[in-house]
């Protein structure tokens, strides 16, 4: 099992190098906008280490999972695509929606009687996905944001929820999140995740915890992502309330406020994140349930609405 993983974590780092070829040759890069907190030119699409993990994980152990896996080859595919060329949001979308019902196979949520349980899952899906994808604007914040979370899965299918989803997936899922971190968790990052990244770690990351909700018939476990949750959600009522058009690019996640107004590093303000969701967990772990899902909720919304009123001023 040892020499399995040294094979995977091997072959991950060789094609990430060799991705990095790729992209450099076909200038696959993400050049500084209105929304980046980036001003140098870096590679673009580093983050599909994640779906090569899967991939990894699905040949050593066994083809498990293929529905899911197909959904996470087709969103990865469109989401690589779309950081090439700009696809219309209605074909994304309609393949994102499209993939997610193939997620949906492998959970078994089709024997489910109640089918508006499907509207309500594509409507969550949808949400978590998208605010991976706007959270994902300064160096590390992806990769370590992930990283803790799938770290308390891994504690809650080891030692709470035994054996809810194949742990050897979470640890693989893991090792390709390091692998990333190694070249973008750094002051002067070698590459960015893209979208196929934010996206293609927030499939994974809902399918281990749609396995988890679904064996538990708990939603509480929300407070697993409740940090990320409530910095989109209160930024998207915040630029509703400015009357900007929310499907526009911007600046003004508290992330980015911090690494650009208040000059955190990048770093460090991903590492803020991280604690944050870290406490989080810990929190839910030691008392699980609904009321810690709602006191976490408040605690982060209080203290987002007093660093924006005491911040956002400096907005430039």
């Amino acid at each position: 099992k040892g020499m399995k993983y040294l094979i995977i974590i091997v072959l991950m780092f060789v094609l990430e190098l060799v991705y990095f070829r790729i992209a450099d040759r076909l200038n696959i890069i993400d050049r500084p906008n209105e929304r980046s907190s980036h001003s140098v030119v870096t590679l673009r699409g580093g983050g599909i280490i994640f779906y090569i993990g899967a991939m990894l994980y699905f040949v050593f152990h066994g083809f498990a999972y293929p529905w899911f896996i197909a959904g996470l080859s087709l969103i990865s595919i469109v989401s690589f695509v779309d950081d090439v060329h700009s696809l219309t949001p209605k074909l994304r979308l309609t393949l994102q929606f499209t993939s997610m019902l193939l997620m949906f196979g492998q959970w078994n949520l089709y024997a489910v009687d109640t089918w508006w349980m499907i509207l309500v899952a594509l409507f969550v899906c949808t949400g978590i996905i998208n605010v991976f994808n706007f959270m994902d604007g300064i160096n590390g914040i992806t990769g370590g944001y992930s990283l803790v979370i799938l770290a308390a899965l891994a504690y809650v299918d080891l030692f709470v929820v035994k054996d809810f989803v194949d742990i050897n997936m979470i640890y693989v899922s893991m090792i390709a999140v390091l692998v990333f971190c190694f070249f973008n968790f750094r002051k002067k990052a070698r590459c960015f995740a893209g979208d196929v990244g934010s996206v293609s770690i927030a499939f994974i990351i809902l399918f281990v915890w749609g396995k988890l909700v679904l064996v538990t018939r708990d939603l509480s476990w929300l407070t697993f992502m409740v940090v990320y949750g409530v910095d989109g959600v209160l930024t998207i009522f915040h630029r509703l309330m400015l009357h900007e058009n929310i499907s526009q690019p911007h600046r003004k996640h508290a992330f980015q406020l911090m690494a650009n107004e208040l000059k955190i590093p990048h770093v460090v303000v991903s590492l803020i994140y991280m604690a944050m969701q870290g406490c989080m967990c810990v929190w839910y772990i030691a008392m699980p349930g609904y009321t810690t899902l709602l006191l976490s909720i408040a605690v982060l919304s209080v203290a987002y609405v007093l660093f924006m009123k005491k911040y956002f001023c400096l907005h430039k």
